[in-house]
């Protein structure tokens, strides 16, 4: 049995990662300062599904505090945490627009004090959750790694950056084995209730105005959240430091993201249509290739099925989803 620190774990992806290698039989340590970035109720259901498993526990704690995190590593097993993943973060390009101060707190220095703890107590292994939104503008289509990420759009894209950059300090000074995956758009169920599949499905269903910036032509590498989580875990093999995207291999335009909702939940929606804003990027698609080569990752649940299974989820947990702030 191993034992890995995740942070972030009652986070929508966090929470993914942590039930499958509990159930591959790992003991995982999981914190999460449960902030309130967005509805809370959510945190809490991914938090007590995982706390019906014998081999979790759980620390309620922000990794932006250095005291806190130096606490946290010495309660670390005789043995050591065969890896820390890095999950928890605070997300959302539009939001960092508001409060830049508290992004930066969490993802770059609540970064740097797990790297650190992670020198002084000879940890190996560190996976580091980023995002496309590094690539700014113009990337090329699909992107690949070596896509230029020097010029990001919004302070959540600037904060990734410079965690990881920071990883590949505490690689080349100390060699501390880093992956850093990449995540391209990420949906299912009990996903993130500000993303657009969230919105989306909430608002046909409850009968909401559904807002769209832009034309409704925009689009996005949809990518289903156990794909993700499948990934993030084949990257904790030792790899050196590497970048590893993880992203849809399903583009598809909001507008026509819409409709296929529209047809699956028999409903019309009420849309209304605003200015883009300024935060977006109008296209996101990932070249996953090197994920195929060097993770053997292939993404294995199409666009219609998992949506389907988001339809299916948001029906059965109605009664409290329905009320969940977007």
């Amino acid at each position: 049995m191993k034992e890995y620190l995740i942070t972030g774990v009652a986070g929508f992806i966090g929470a993914q990662v942590a039930e499958r290698l509990l159930r591959a039989g790992n003991q995982i340590y999981g914190v999460d300062n449960l902030n309130d970035a967005y509805d809370v109720r959510l945190k809490e259901y991914r938090l007590q599904q995982l706390q019906t498993f014998p081999n979790f526990t759980f620390e309620r704690m922000d990794i932006g505090e250095a005291e806190s995190v130096q606490r946290l590593f010495a309660k670390m097993p005789a043995e050591g945490w065969q890896a820390v993943i890095n999950l928890a973060a605070r997300a959302g390009v539009r939001q960092s627009l508001l409060d830049p101060w508290v992004y930066y707190q969490t993802n770059v220095t609540g970064t740097l004090n797990l790297l650190e703890a992670c020198r002084q107590n000879g940890v190996k292994k560190f996976v580091l959750a980023s995002t496309s939104s590094v690539y700014g503008a113009n990337a090329p289509l699909p992107t690949p790694e070596e896509a230029s990420s020097d010029f990001p759009l919004q302070p959540y894209a600037a904060s990734k950056k410079a965690a990881e950059v920071l990883c590949h300090t505490y690689h080349y000074l100390y060699g501390l084995d880093v992956s850093v995956v990449r995540y391209f758009t990420v949906y299912g169920p009990a996903g993130r209730p500000d993303m657009v599949m969230f919105r989306f499905v909430q608002g046909i269903l409850e009968g909401k105005s559904i807002t769209i910036y832009g034309d409704g032509t925009q689009s996005r590498g949809f990518t289903y959240v156990e794909d993700i989580a499948e990934g993030t875990i084949l990257a904790l093999q030792p790899l050196g430091y590497e970048i590893v995207n993880l992203g849809g291999h399903e583009t598809i335009q909001i507008g026509e993201l819409l409709s296929l909702l529209e047809q699956l939940t028999g409903r019309r929606a009420q849309v209304h249509h605003a200015p883009p804003h300024p935060a977006d990027m109008y296209a996101n698609w990932a070249d996953t290739r090197k994920a195929q080569t060097l993770l053997g990752w292939q993404p294995k649940v199409g666009l219609q099925e998992g949506v389907q299974r988001l339809v299916a989820w948001y029906l059965q947990e109605r009664a409290w989803a329905s009320q969940v702030v977007t």
